[in-house]
């Protein structure tokens, strides 16, 4: 892109990070770090961004996650106080508590699955579909378009909006109904789509964590599409 320079940058290493934000002087800072299985890019990274961010003037946006949450038979509000099952989980709530310990001012963005013409969650669908993974039939969630996420988040850039919104997709659906109409979308056969349950392979994960955006569709120019209409054939 013009006028846009990348750097490699370890985010767990904290003078690195505020070195680099230092050196730019950004006016933002949108925060994503991020590993699965790895507290310290997680958790650690978000909080030396947020450092670095504060000591620049710059800004911030966090990027967290509805892995937060239990799961539970009604959908999350804003507000709801992070409830993690597992260590991603965990990490991510330790990532915002202190982003909002380092900057009460930051917007904290709780999202969910994020899709996009070869994102990670698409290909995982064409490979179940194609017999090469599985996908789970009991697990909930609100998928989002990465285009809306990404104008969701310069939105939030520009304003002066501070503490936890949720910004996700308004649909609700499992990973293997997100199948199903992967497969309606590109003209793929959803007969060999293979499904599974956490209960059968005796995984513990949340499994509704559908979160409530409406406050976000009330104060966003940005709609935020249901994965319905994102994968409209």
């Amino acid at each position: 892109m013009p006028g846009v320079a990348e750097r490699r940058l370890d985010v767990t290493d904290r003078a690195a990070v505020r070195a680099l934000v230092a050196q730019v002087r950004p006016d933002a800072v949108v925060g994503t770090p991020y590993r699965y299985d790895d507290w310290a890019v997680t958790a650690d990274g978000a909080a030396n961004v947020a450092v670095a961010a504060a000591e620049a003037g710059a800004r911030l946006v966090h990027v967290s996650s509805d892995a937060l949450h239990a799961g539970r038979p009604t959908p999350y509000a804003d507000d709801d106080p992070p409830t993690p099952v597992h260590a991603y989980g965990a990490a991510k709530a330790a990532a915002e508590t202190a982003v909002r310990a380092i900057d009460p001012g930051a917007a904290v963005v709780r999202t969910s699955l994020i899709l996009g013409e070869g994102s990670k969650q698409i290909q995982l669908c064409r490979d179940a579909l194609a017999g090469r993974a599985v996908l789970f039939s009991d697990e909930l969630r609100c998928p989002i378009d990465v285009t809306d996420l990404a104008d969701a988040v310069l939105e939030l850039v520009a304003s002066s909006y501070a503490g936890l919104l949720n910004v996700a997709g308004p649909d609700a659906v499992s990973r293997a109904e997100l199948g199903l109409l992967v497969a309606e979308r590109f003209g793929l056969d959803a007969a060999g789509l293979k499904t599974t349950t956490g209960a059968a392979v005796g995984l513990s994960r949340p499994l509704d964590v559908r979160l409530d955006s409406a406050r976000a569709a009330g104060l966003l120019r940005t709609r935020l599409r249901g994965v319905r209409e994102l994968l409209a054939a």
